[in-house]
């Protein structure tokens, strides 16, 4: 029970981290109508600038530097190479943001190489943040940071919380909150609202609306810039790190609803408890499809998919339900839009 309550724990920061990733792709598509292939490469880029600053100034002014960093080259490419190519469509757009990711990519290689970098956690971040101890007769009980080696000796099992994880959790809440107030509770907010349907009224009323584009493309690059610079310290810090979320964060995005802001934050944690909780399922398919009622014979068990683990599926279950989802309701479970 205690390793389900952690992994439970593991998918919901897994799925926030996903959140502070597309809640940026999902500002820049509803803004300028952009799916940016490159989102994944300013997360990338993000925890190597880290690494970088980290060296100089420490990690706590990194954590604040990198993303200002990378939002800053996400709308300095905005200004000088995005805005010239969006007279010629949404197919121009998408191959220039893909050759974009490239072009991180091998810049990353060149600069730190192949191999991963040794970007760890401050001191204050090591460590656990609690430990779910489970006894024989009182069932679970938590302790702030590790549990004594006693307690543990004395307990069923002891299951621990990274701190790297509790804090990542905390920042995506934070930025969540941060989010909701600038779009609804601020001028500017009502600027950039206002842009993604009224631009030509926007634009009567004196506003910039090619500048309000570039400061959205900066801030959603910065997001992703943030989320890259926890992600380093959580995960690895590697040249593949944006490869490996670079698919997913477009499920999350189709799953939610293309365009909203709630429906990404609902579609990360629905894919990241997606991801994890399988984990903790000792069996196979056939052993699902049993408890769902399902008859499974002798005959059908030759099946070599059947006898697959859930844990062995995982990876695919948030693809497949993209299919359902694209299937069943195209614009998402939170989207507005129907094309």
């Amino acid at each position: 029970m205690d390793q389900l309550f952690i992994n439970l724990l593991n998918g919901l920061s897994s799925g926030l981290l996903l959140f502070m990733l597309s809640s940026g792709l999902t500002l820049i598509f509803s803004m300028m109508g952009v799916l940016n292939f490159a989102h994944a490469s300013f997360y990338m880029l993000g925890a190597y600038v880290a690494y970088a600053v980290t060296g100089v100034v420490g990690f706590w002014p990194a954590l604040l530097l990198a993303p200002l960093i990378v939002g800053a080259a996400g709308a300095g490419f905005e200004r000088l190479v995005l805005r010239r190519v969006h007279k010629f469509g949404n197919v121009a757009e998408l191959l220039i943001t893909f050759g974009l990711s490239y072009v991180v990519l091998e810049v990353v290689q060149l600069v730190w190489g192949r191999t991963a970098v040794p970007f760890s956690p401050p001191a204050g971040l090591q460590g656990s943040a609690f430990t779910v101890v489970s006894t024989a007769g009182q069932g679970m009980s938590l302790v702030l940071g590790k549990a004594p080696a006693e307690v543990c000796a004395a307990a069923v099992a002891c299951s621990t919380f990274p701190l790297t994880r509790a804090f990542m959790m905390a920042v995506a809440l934070l930025m969540l909150l941060a989010l909701w107030l600038l779009l609804t509770r601020t001028r500017v907010g009502l600027v950039i609202q206002a842009a993604l349907t009224h631009a030509e009224m926007v634009e009567a009323l004196g506003h910039n609306v090619p500048r309000v584009m570039m400061l959205v493309f900066g801030a959603g690059c910065a997001l992703a810039a943030l989320a890259g610079v926890i992600g380093g310290i959580t995960f690895v810090t590697e040249p593949n790190m944006a490869v490996i979320v670079g698919s997913i964060i477009f499920v999350v995005v189709v799953v939610g609803g293309v365009g909203s802001l709630a429906g990404a934050f609902v579609g990360s944690l629905l894919i990241g408890l997606l991801q994890t909780l399988p984990l903790t399922v000792d069996g196979s398919l056939a052993t699902l499809f049993t408890s769902w009622g399902w008859r499974i014979t002798p005959e059908t068990l030759g099946y070599p998919l059947l006898r697959l683990s859930l844990a062995q599926v995982a990876p695919i279950l948030p693809y497949l339900l993209m299919v359902l989802i694209l299937i069943f309701r195209p614009r998402g479970l939170l989207g507005t839009r129907d094309e």
